[in-house]
């Protein structure tokens, strides 16, 4: 008998959903061997990620990690709580207790949350910037159990030091480090049992449901999206926001559906992403398929990936909101809905989100801030007000409260949900319609995202590449104006090359785990234009590769 068939957009058959005993036998079982790249701890900006079935997410992993984050702590002088919260992965959970282990073990009192439940990505880094507000000693910091909207068999952990947002590189390069010397030492990681922690006295119940809800009237008007009477479907595709939305909309008067409360490692009800993979990705259609099937039922509807970090949002009027679509409706109503933010308030953008964001900031006589791929970089000026929005193109994005002061220095894609609804009660327009509206005078750019192929070595030119290597005078018939090896907003360098024209861009950048370079594009003219920008994109690349003396 053939393998059940996967289709792109429709649900999974049972018989290829991941085997969780398997998996948990194997996070426990599995010894990973630190000689071994794959095997190796790599944390990165999202944390360290894997699998347990190919030892590269194991309990050797989370304790040695675990460990090195004690020491980091101490060694930054970081002597406060640690926030630590879970999404709804099958190894979220053992990886949660590997980690509580060893910070009992290591003295750092841990804030669980109160009804053992999952914890958002934003709530943990409300939390640890609300317990930091006027301190200068016992500063807190927090960590991150999930690998985002990755398949359910990937395990991911990250740390988010006191100023609440991703780890820099200074933070996550000594810690990477610091893990790989544990894996090899095991005897240096200090650990209890899992009884002996919680009877410790160091494990913390702490009410983060409540104080994260009670505390959104401060970020969105929440009596307008009341009083309007907006009908609402939410889906957290089981994820860890599950157990927010019912608290959310009792508290503040909701006409609001929880269309799936439930969860399930195995994300049973998802249905197949492009690739066939199950993939609980809000950006795109093949995972959200179920929602925008029920878009006629409600006047709006949205939906967050596993840790809540990311919101899709589907319209009646057009569906599913291209990322970049939404980010700049949503720039266009803060900035122009928010009369206590502060004036010099910039708008934060990533080296490869739509430049309709950077048409909006013209319009609305804002500065841009154009930095690099991670949200790390929008911390700063979130925290200071500096910027009021923080956003990617991959469904991320935060904005400050309506004082102006912070609010998440993290993404959150609960307020993005929440907004949109805002944004309709408000003005009486979806935020489709209102893309629409500003298309009339700031163009309707076509973007896309495509691969092509690249070996390590040209990976690694053009990851290093410096603006004075790329000969090309033209891009898709118009003159280049910019040659872009580091972003305008920082001047950090964002590991590929971006080349800009007045009506149109590209960027390139090297993957970090495939032999393909990703190429980011977008037209202001027609789908026509953009072919002609990715075409004369991927030669511009290849010619740069050959002058280096690197064939294709």
């Amino acid at each position: 008998m053939s393998e059940a068939t996967i289709v792109p957009g429709k649900p999974v058959p049972l018989s290829r959903l991941i085997d969780v005993p398997g998996l948990v036998t194997a996070y426990h079982a599995g010894k990973p061997d630190p000689e071994v790249a794959a095997e190796r701890v790599s944390f990165g900006t999202s944390g360290h990620r894997g699998t347990s079935g190919q030892n590269s997410f194991n309990a050797l992993h989370i304790l040695a990690i675990a460990q090195a984050i004690c020491f980091y702590r101490k060694a930054q002088g970081i002597d406060g709580p640690l926030f630590l919260g879970r999404d709804t992965h099958a190894l979220s959970f053992p990886a949660f207790v590997s980690a509580i282990e060893v910070f009992a073990a290591n003295d750092v009192v841990t804030m669980v949350d109160a009804e053992d439940g999952f914890t958002p990505t934003p709530v943990v880094s409300r939390s640890i910037l609300t317990h930091n507000r006027g301190r200068s000693a016992g500063l807190a910091d927090g960590v991150l159990i999930t690998p985002s909207h990755n398949p359910p068999q990937d395990g991911g952990f990250k740390y988010n030091p006191p100023h609440g947002g991703p780890a820099g590189s200074e933070a996550t390069d000594w810690i990477e480090a610091a893990a790989n010397r544990f894996m090899a030492d095991p005897g240096q990681i200090r650990r209890h049992s899992y009884d002996t922690a919680l009877r410790s006295g160091l494990v913390h119940r702490h009410d983060y449901v409540g104080a994260y809800v009670g505390d959104l009237a401060s970020v969105l008007d929440m009596d307008a999206i009341a009083a309007s009477g907006l009908n609402i479907g939410i889906d957290p595709l089981g994820g860890a926001a599950v157990r927010y939305w019912e608290p959310i909309i009792a508290r503040y008067g909701l006409r609001a559906t929880l269309v799936n409360p439930d969860t399930d490692p195995t994300f049973r009800f998802m249905t197949a992403d492009w690739d066939g993979k199950i993939r609980m990705d809000c950006s795109s259609p093949y995972a959200m398929a179920g929602l925008i099937g029920m878009r006629e039922r409600f006047d709006l509807a949205f939906a967050n990936d596993p840790d809540a970090d990311r919101h899709g949002i589907v319209t009646r009027s057009a569906g599913l909101m291209n990322p970049n679509h939404y980010l700049t409706v949503a720039i266009d109503y803060l900035f122009s809905h928010r009369p206590d933010w502060r004036e010099g308030a910039g708008i934060g953008k990533t080296i490869v989100s739509s430049s309709s964001i950077d048409r909006v900031a013209e319009k609305l006589k804002r500065r841009l801030v154009e930095v690099p791929v991670g949200f790390k970089w929008f911390v700063d000026g979130l925290t200071d007000g500096t910027l009021g929005f923080g956003g990617e193109e991959s469904a991320g994005a935060s904005f400050v409260r309506r004082d102006g002061s912070v609010w998440s220095t993290d993404k959150d894609g609960l307020i993005m949900g929440l907004l949109a609804a805002e944004i309709m009660a408000t003005t009486g327009r979806d935020p489709a319609e209102h893309y629409a509206r500003l298309t009339e005078s700031l163009g309707a750019p076509c973007y896309e995202r495509i691969d092509a192929a690249a070996s390590p070595a040209q990976k690694a030119l053009l990851k290093q590449l410096r603006p004075e290597q790329v000969a090309a005078e033209e891009l898709a018939g118009e003159p280049i104006t910019a040659r872009l090896t580091a972003a305008p907003g920082n001047q950090q360098p964002f590991g590929g090359l971006k080349i800009t024209t007045r009506n149109g861009w590209f960027a390139a950048r090297p993957s970090g785990t495939e032999n393909v370079y990703k190429i980011y594009t977008e037209s202001f003219v027609d789908g026509a234009h953009l072919a002609r920008i990715q075409d004369e994109a991927k030669a511009i690349i290849t010619r740069t590769f050959k002058a280096a003396g690197l064939q294709a």
